[in-house]
């Protein structure tokens, strides 16, 4: 499992993300039309997974507004925000906030997401929620970078990830 904190209090996930080089786990997720989406609807593309506990925190909120930023940017790429958020949630955020440059996709309905990526967290006040992560695939569908963020009220290193697409 990987050790993480909030505010400097140890708290755990599941295990490790998906180790670079290998294929990503599929996935079936809630996008705010409630309709499904899967990896295999990203096919072809560079994927950046942003993921984290809630969009309604602040820290959350601003790797949204990041990546968004940064997507209109990048050729041949999808940033698809994951949380287990409500899918009216997320959209009533994008709306207020006029995102339109990447994918909100909830896990609230199984949290099988969170499971698969073993980034579920597992105790303390978050318990359940996933951890604040990166996850970037090729057009193959193959894990290229990940950052589990060590603490979760830090923001990624964007640069970092941005530099691999």
């Amino acid at each position: 499992m990987a050790n993480i904190t909030l505010k400097g209090n140890s708290i755990n996930t599941l295990g490790n993300l998906p180790e670079v080089g290998t294929k990503a786990p599929d996935f079936s997720l809630t996008a705010v039309d409630l309709s499904h989406k899967s990896l295999s609807d990203f096919a072809g593309k560079n994927v950046i997974l942003n993921i984290f506990p809630s969009v309604d925190t602040g820290t959350c909120a601003m790797s949204v507004r990041e990546f968004n930023k940064n997507a209109s940017e990048l050729k041949n790429t999808v940033v698809l925000c994951i949380s287990k958020d409500l899918p009216f949630a997320q959209a009533r955020f994008c709306a207020a906030e006029g995102l339109d440059n990447v994918v909100m996709l909830s896990d609230f309905a199984t949290g099988q997401f969170g499971k698969d990526y073993e980034l579920e967290i597992t105790n303390g006040p978050l318990a359940h929620l996933h951890s604040r992560a990166i996850i970037i695939l090729n057009e193959n569908g193959e894990v290229t970078y990940t950052e589990q963020v060590p603490e979760i009220a830090d923001e990624p290193n964007y640069e970092a990830a941005l530099k691999v697409i």
